[in-house]
């Protein structure tokens, strides 16, 4: 189903995501930036998601934890900047690798269909970016995406 491009360039520490989707850049902010709705569409389909702090706003903190039957897996980052409907830049990083944060942003572009969603990461290192690769980091990114372009077509 994915309509998603991922772009991760070898040996730089960048991975870039685009996706389209049949909504307004309000009705995409808005699914992005709920907790309950995020709970719906982050991650892989096979893990349960557990949004602990989701606070979508300068300065604001995110917590999420995804489990499945071999253990847990935690998220956290900061949201530096916040335009609502327009952009999001935020730090990420997975608890299991402490120290490795990525800076992520996000923008939200009007398109003729709808909206078009740019996420560019940049991790602090060619490894760092190479072993979220080798953890699955793409078929994570590929199951939010369907699931994020599912739930919108329910909420319109």
């Amino acid at each position: 189903m994915s309509g998603t491009t991922i772009n991760t360039p070898a040996g730089t520490p960048f991975v870039e995501v685009t996706r389209e989707f049949a909504a307004s850049p309000t009705q995409l902010f808005r699914v992005m930036s709920d907790r309950d709705l995020v709970a719906e569409w982050l991650g892989p389909r096979e893990l349960d998601a557990t949004i602990e702090e989701y606070d979508v706003r300068t300065g604001g903190k995110y917590r999420y934890v995804h489990r499945d039957d071999s253990g847990e897996y935690a998220f956290r980052g900061v949201f530096h900047t916040v335009e609502q409907d327009r952009l999001i830049i935020q730090t990420f990083e997975w608890e299991g690798a402490p120290g490795q944060v990525c800076i992520e942003k996000m923008t939200l572009e009007p398109t003729e269909k709808g909206v078009r969603l740019h996420q560019q990461s940049v991790f602090p290192s060619v490894e760092a970016r190479d072993q979220s690769i080798e953890y699955g980091m793409e078929s994570g990114i590929n199951d939010s995406m369907d699931r994020l372009a599912e739930l919108l077509a329910k909420e319109s």
